[in-house]
């Protein structure tokens, strides 16, 4: 069996109903916790949904990663079928959420999670609603010291650059030259370390936050709020690319599916080759929603 068709099968289980099994004179009703169950489908972007590219500006989804993702949404924002499941679909990614919601033109109805967490907010017909970030005076202060310090670690390595965030600043040496890229990225974490910090380093990025968080969080709070909102258990279904994403496979449970996009260490149970071939198992894992 190939990863995909793994993946698939596992998928289909993600999907299936739990089992109901009640004796024919049961009067009281089943227990939520048991007889129903919400499906969370958490997502990255980049990598994931959308290859990645040298300009992060210029990222988008494949045709058939947005066809699946659109897809989704739509179950998703369907009336509550006589089961009681329910579906949500959320986008899980490093960006800060501006940016992501821009880049994912997300359906309405979809939550977002930028900046690995530490922004959330959910897609209306009117726009982002988002939860408002408060840093206090002395994460203000640590801010600019590790902006400060960051576009140092940057200055003079060909091709490095710093993007600011609304808690964190982000090194990008994918344009570098090895040599730069491994100066600037020793300087970045020089920079962490010497405030305090903790430096996430991903595919060609070094993110160091002023706020802790991690995708690992986000989902169990993605998780936790749905199963508060809607009373039930909550299957997970996660799928990233990224070495940021392995805090999110590390938090999944028994029932839950995670799925690794592209080569690379991984603790997720599934891999497939690239975002067609999720958009593959997303079709798979809707049609069996559908029905």
């Amino acid at each position: 069996m190939t990863p995909t068709d793994d993946a698939a099968v596992a998928a289909l289980r993600f999907a299936g109903p739990p089992d109901r099994v009640d004796p024919p004179d049961r009067v009281d009703p089943p227990d939520p916790a048991t007889a129903r169950c919400a499906r969370l489908v958490a997502l990255d972007f980049d990598g994931t949904l959308a290859p990645l590219v040298d300009v992060p500006s210029a990222a988008t989804m494949t045709p058939a990663a947005r066809a699946a993702v659109d897809r989704l949404a739509a179950l998703a924002a369907r009336p509550v079928p006589p089961s009681g499941d329910v579906l949500r679909l959320a986008l899980v990614s490093g960006r800060n959420l501006t940016d992501l919601a821009a880049r994912s033109a997300a359906p309405a109805g979809t939550w977002l999670v930028g900046s690995h967490g530490a922004e959330t907010g959910r897609v209306t017909s009117h726009g982002v609603d988002a939860a408002d970030l408060h840093l206090s005076p002395e994460q203000d202060a640590t801010l600019a010291a590790l902006r400060a310090g960051m576009a140092d670690a940057a200055a003079g390595r060909r091709g490095a650059w710093v993007q600011d965030k609304p808690s964190a600043a982000v090194l990008h040496t994918r344009l570098s030259p090895a040599p730069d890229a491994e100066a600037a990225v020793a300087a970045a974490d020089a920079v962490a370390s010497r405030l305090g910090l903790h430096a996430m380093h991903g595919k060609d990025v070094v993110e160091v936050a002023v706020v802790p968080t991690s995708k690992g969080i986000a989902v169990e709070r993605l998780r936790e709020e749905t199963e508060e909102d809607t009373g039930l258990r909550t299957l997970l279904l996660y799928a990233g690319d990224d070495t940021t994403d392995e805090a999110a496979f590390a938090v999944l449970r028994p029932g839950d599916l995670g799925v690794k996009v592209g080569p690379g260490p991984t603790l997720a149970a599934h891999r497939v080759a690239d975002a067609d071939a999720l958009a593959a198992l997303l079709r798979t894992l809707a049609d069996r929603l559908e029905h």
